[in-house]
């Protein structure tokens, strides 16, 4: 059963790690001059979706002569910083004009070079790496960062639910200070994550999930996802928490996004010094048949959605990467009055019931979070609970991310003792 933990010796977990034999072992004054690069922030990137979607995309889909500023925290703070600029799932070049990084309420921040250059050509599909900044940023500091882009570009590296504030301005204003007189959206696109160099070994926890973990719900732009609590947790051990959630994914087929067993790899796994991820999957798989994201889609048996937990798992394990497995939180009443009720029905909560049991008893993962103990109504169990809810009877709002972020057990997240 998980436990609420909220001190534990990280620092002896992360010597043993790092330890070397007497004969290997590197002087002090060595070892204080050692930097390493991490991510500390990403935005996980997902293809746009055409017009007879259900949900309209917020941005338009081709942006010219414009600036998109982008405000975000990293979970990390370091030295120097770099940028990684995403063209991911477009399927023509992006020419980036100008790019600009500072913290949140300083007036001077600095150009982002890429190869000693201003601009960057960023193929169709790929990711371009700026050249390390020297911008110090503290843990858990907020950045803006501003995107000139020149000609006629396709959004690229889109992410749809920023939670945050972002800015379309026209022309280049990249770095410009003042009032910015723009068109307010709540997406993402180009910018896909902040890497920072510090003296720190690289040690990172992802959380992979749907809107639930992306945080829809919560108050824009105040960090009140239950990954920014998470991260505000794992701030004093140096663990870098990466919000990998996408609205509507899920985990065996594509929604708003590929499937989190396709993205796995790319978003989870391959991060820099990942030691555990928290898997909170299946809302949306159960959710979304015979409703308006899915009408013509079938309701999935618990067998796949545990053959599909358990390939997950695997994958992690094979890369030395422990899996917390999150219970799902109740959601009798979701969406109801608007265009996407069906999203609940008693055969849904029945599977849903189903796949947590399986998740507390199987023993498949190397430690649960019961959110959907921590989150229910106790005199009505199929509901969330109203000092939880966000009033969509779906999502949480800021207190209960909170909660959430706390019932997190460290020690099973991240192993040692």
């Amino acid at each position: 059963m998980t436990t609420r933990v909220t001190h534990f010796a990280l620092g002896a977990a992360l010597a043993v790690c790092a330890a070397m034999s007497s004969a290997q072992a590197v002087r002090p004054t060595d070892q204080a001059q050692r930097k390493h690069w991490t991510t500390s922030w990403i935005a996980p990137a997902e293809p746009t979706w055409d017009k007879d979607f259900a949900l309209p995309l917020g941005m338009a889909e081709e942006l010219k002569d414009s600036t998109l500023r982008q405000h975000l925290r990293v979970s990390l703070g370091g030295e120097r910083i770099r940028l990684v600029i995403s063209n991911e799932y477009s399927g023509q070049p992006l020419k980036v004009g100008a790019v600009h990084v500072a913290v949140e309420g300083h007036p001077v921040g600095a150009d982002v070079l890429f190869q000693g250059a201003h601009g960057v050509f960023v193929a169709a599909g790929a990711k371009a790496l700026s050249d390390p900044i020297d911008l110090q940023v503290r843990d858990g500091s907020r950045l803006k960062v501003d995107i000139y882009l020149p000609g006629a570009a396709r959004i690229g590296g889109f992410h749809w639910d920023a939670r945050d504030l972002s800015t379309l301005l026209t022309g280049n204003v990249a770095g410009k200070v003042g009032p910015a007189q723009g068109q307010a959206l709540g997406t993402r696109a180009f910018l896909s994550a902040v890497q920072v160099e510090s003296s720190r070994e690289p040690a990172t926890v992802v959380t992979l999930g749907d809107s639930i973990t992306d945080g829809n719900g919560s108050t824009p732009g105040a960090d009140h996802r239950w990954p920014d609590f998470l991260a505000r947790r794992m701030q004093s051990h140096g663990v870098a928490v990466l919000n990998a959630g996408i609205s509507g994914n899920r985990l065996l087929r594509p929604g708003m996004g590929e499937s989190a067993m396709a993205r796995l790899e790319r978003d989870a796994l391959q991060q820099t010094g990942v030691r555990g991820v928290v898997a909170l999957l299946g809302t949306n798989d159960i959710g979304w048949p015979g409703a308006a994201f899915a009408p013509g889609e079938a309701l999935p048996d618990l067998d796949e959605l545990t053959q599909g937990f358990r390939q997950f798992v695997a994958q992690a394990h094979v890369r030395g990467v422990r899996v917390i497995g999150a219970t799902l939180p109740p959601f009798e009443d979701a969406l109801k009055g608007t265009p996407f009720e069906g999203h609940y029905s008693r055969q849904k909560d029945a599977l849903r019931n189903a796949l947590n049991q399986w998740i507390r008893t199987s023993g498949t993962f190397d430690g649960v979070a019961d959110f959907d103990r921590l989150l229910r109504d106790e005199s009505r169990p199929s509901r969330m609970r109203e000092a939880y809810d966000s009033g969509d009877h779906l999502h949480p709002n800021d207190a209960g991310y909170k909660a959430m972020a706390e019932l997190i057990d460290l020690q099973g997240l991240l192993g040692g003792s």
